[in-house]
């Protein structure tokens, strides 16, 4: 199997994951997904707890990677901050779909092992990279900024999964201004 096909069945059950959670993932509907036999998944991955943990890898690693690129397009920790819930309001536009760490973490107690681990580190790269802008924004001190950082984080993923429930991304965006309002989010509007 091609490194492009092994690709295509993460990506695919990415968006599946986004859509239905690790329950959601199903070797034999990605396998027609994907055009490929079951058994060429089991190649790469031999248990469903692989493949969910490969995804949820690929996932945090893709956010890490988005939230570099912000910073850097961004140029400034403040005007960062204020692109953050972008990546949150992605997952809406692309189906009405929900970050998949905020899925797999109300599944939590029935995730493998491999993939809790992944899931943890998902929240832990959003958590740190806020912290960061933060602290560089002069936003908080270092004592608050985790605290300050995981308030945000908590709070867009709650926003997504309000919006996803009544399919509205209007919702996420009204709440996300309302964040800046009271002072969670801070505002990038002199």
């Amino acid at each position: 199997m091609s490194k492009t096909s092994r690709d295509e069945i993460l990506n695919a059950a990415r968006l599946n994951a986004q859509a239905h959670g690790y329950t959601g993932l199903n070797i034999r509907g990605l396998a027609g997904e994907v055009g490929i036999k079951a058994a060429s998944i089991y190649y790469h991955f031999p248990s469903k707890a692989e493949l969910g943990a490969a995804v949820a890898r690929r996932y945090w690693e893709d956010t890490a990677r988005d939230l570099e690129m912000i910073r850097e397009a961004a140029g400034d920790a403040l005007s960062s901050l204020g692109r953050y819930p972008e990546i949150f309001r992605r997952s809406l536009e692309a189906g009405n779909r929900l970050c998949m760490g905020s899925f797999m973490s109300a599944e939590y107690d029935d995730l493998p092992e491999a993939v809790k681990v992944e899931v943890q580190t998902f929240s832990d790269v959003n958590i740190d990279w806020l912290a960061t802008q933060l602290l560089e924004a002069n936003i908080t001190a270092t004592q608050d900024s985790k605290l300050r950082a995981g308030a945000i984080f908590s709070a867009i993923a709650g926003a997504q999964l309000m919006a996803r429930s009544r399919n509205d991304i209007k919702l996420f965006d009204e709440l996300i201004e309302g964040y800046k309002l009271a002072g969670l989010l801070p505002s990038t509007q002199n």
